[in-house]
């Protein structure tokens, strides 16, 4: 009776063990996939900046489009840790926005882009942009590490019961994936 008795209680201790190592790995993955997407945060911000900056840099050459650019930016929405994926992508699309726009005035006056502020502005936007992609790739990749371990057996069972679920990962915005037309 003792041994049958001393078996369950291994067994029930086991299966704890089992389920704190879980649960541990799941907080370390899901704060791993909110430090990625406050990572996208942080280099929407610099983007965000550097759109405003080109904008000022612009208002001399296109009053007219100042007035659009500054309604585009002050669509922003400051990044919080509550924020989901989907919030961060419609700040991707804001600002893509707002970048088309100031490429467009860009194109129509040479003087802007000859300007050495501008170019250096620029510069740095591209530089934010290429920022974001990676912080974009890394939070997927995490994603993806997160919603495999809750979804893939015996994690399935628990997950639900301590609150973890899988994550929405980040689609690429429409359009971003066509191939430019580099007949013109």
């Amino acid at each position: 009776m003792s041994f049958v008795i001393l078996s369950v209680l291994g067994v029930l201790v086991l299966l704890g063990g089992y389920l704190i190592i879980l649960q541990r790995g799941w907080v370390r993955l899901d704060e791993l996939c909110s430090n990625a997407l406050s990572q996208i945060g942080v280099q929407q911000s610099s983007r965000w900046d550097g759109l405003t900056a080109l904008a000022d840099v612009a208002k001399g050459y296109a009053e007219h489009e100042s007035a659009t650019l500054s309604e585009i930016i002050g669509k922003r929405v400051p990044f919080t840790p509550s924020m989901g994926a989907s919030e961060v992508a419609r700040q991707e699309q804001l600002l893509a926005s707002g970048l088309g726009r100031l490429m467009a005035v860009a194109e129509a006056y040479p003087d802007l882009k000859a300007d050495a502020l501008y170019q250096k502005t620029m510069e740095g936007v591209t530089t934010s942009e290429d920022k974001v992609r990676m912080s974009r790739m890394v939070y997927n990749d995490t994603v993806t590490r997160m919603n495999r371990s809750v979804r893939m057996f015996p994690g399935s069972l628990f997950a639900p019961m301590m609150g973890f679920y899988t994550r929405p990962y980040l689609e690429e915005p429409a359009g971003k994936t066509d191939m430019p037309d580099l007949s013109r």
